[in-house]
């Protein structure tokens, strides 16, 4: 027989999948995500204007797509200081492979460089065992010593309507955006499709939660791995082209705090750098929060290197939140 006091306590639990949302990362990011949109509105009345909502998303862009390519490979425990390198050189191929040519040819070659520095990282990662953060700190230095010298550290203008194609606007209901933002966000349907709906996005996370465990379940770790280096490649071919799109110039010193922002952006979102939790959801939301904290601490006025301040905050309480959840679920 159920007392009363028994079925108030009762009917007062939330049901369990709520209460595994609630203890989720995702849920921190969210709620800073709308305490940020709630105190910059306050703070300024254009904050929520359209045009600058347009342009928040417009700016995030090429750091969110490389951002999904930084999710796949911390989810395996590992993690690429040379992706924004890669599409910086991208860009320059790009530009150089379109005027000689033609575009469609230039997407293609771009594509396979972009797979082949990818493809280079994951070959040391897999086959040699080198821990990912040497390995991608020197192809980062390389790749960007080359770009610059086959760039000959020169700058190069792009008018193709096809390499210029995902900054083109458009409206939907009044509100503008680009085609870049709209592959943006496929590229984390796509991609957050795959990690929770295939057998592919399973060993991506069995493999960053126990690599030991998930090679005695049969799964091929260094396979795993190395796509997820190829699949790296790809989208930070994506962010090069959309990188034209935004600025019209295939510049080599361009994006050089790319690592470190895809980084920023992960960590935000909730995805542990430890490897196996986390997903591209969380990623978009912290790639987001990026956005509106220095768009919004630009139009209050705030100095850049202040705003690089509060960023660099952020990443440290994201960061000890991260390890807060790892020793609550350890216990």
């Amino acid at each position: 027989m159920t007392t009363p006091t028994m079925a108030a306590t009762t009917s007062q639990k939330p049901p369990r999948n709520v209460g595994r949302f609630l203890q989720t990362p995702l849920l921190g990011s969210v709620i800073a995500l709308v305490v940020a949109i709630i105190v910059f509105s306050v703070i300024s009345p254009r904050f929520l204007a359209p045009g600058n909502l347009s342009l928040i998303l417009q700016q995030s862009v090429v750091i969110g797509i490389l951002a999904v390519a930084q999710t796949l490979i911390i989810l395996t425990a590992g993690i690429d200081l040379s992706i924004g390198a890669i599409a910086v050189l991208g860009t320059v191929v790009l530009a150089q492979a379109g005027g000689a040519l033609g575009p469609v040819t230039a997407l293609l070659v771009t594509l396979l460089v972009c797979i082949a520095l990818g493809a280079l990282n994951g070959g040391l990662v897999t086959a040699l065992r080198l821990p990912p953060f040497i390995v991608t700190l020197g192809t980062f230095t390389a790749i960007v010593a080359g770009t610059r010298l086959f760039a000959g550290s020169q700058t190069f203008p792009v008018s193709d309507p096809l390499l210029t194609l995902l900054g083109t606007t458009f409206s939907i209901g009044g509100f503008t955006t680009t085609f870049g933002v709209v592959t943006m966000l496929l590229v984390y349907a796509i991609m957050g499709y795959a990690l929770t709906q295939t057998a592919w996005g399973r060993h991506v996370y069995a493999v960053g939660g126990n690599p030991n465990a998930a090679q005695l379940s049969g799964v091929k770790t260094n396979r795993t791995i190395f796509s997820v280096y190829i699949l790296a490649g790809v989208i930070a071919m994506i962010a090069a082209w959309a990188a034209l799109g935004r600025i019209p110039n295939a510049d080599p010193n361009a994006y050089q705090n790319a690592n470190l922002e895809t980084i920023t952006a992960v960590v935000i979102g909730g995805t542990s750098l430890f490897g196996g939790r986390g997903g591209v959801l969380g990623t978009l939301v912290g790639t987001l929060i990026v956005g509106v904290l220095r768009n919004g601490l630009t139009l209050a006025g705030v100095d850049n290197l202040y705003q690089n301040i509060a960023t660099g905050a952020l990443v440290i309480v994201a960061v000890a939140v991260d390890q807060f959840m790892r020793r609550k679920t350890a216990r």
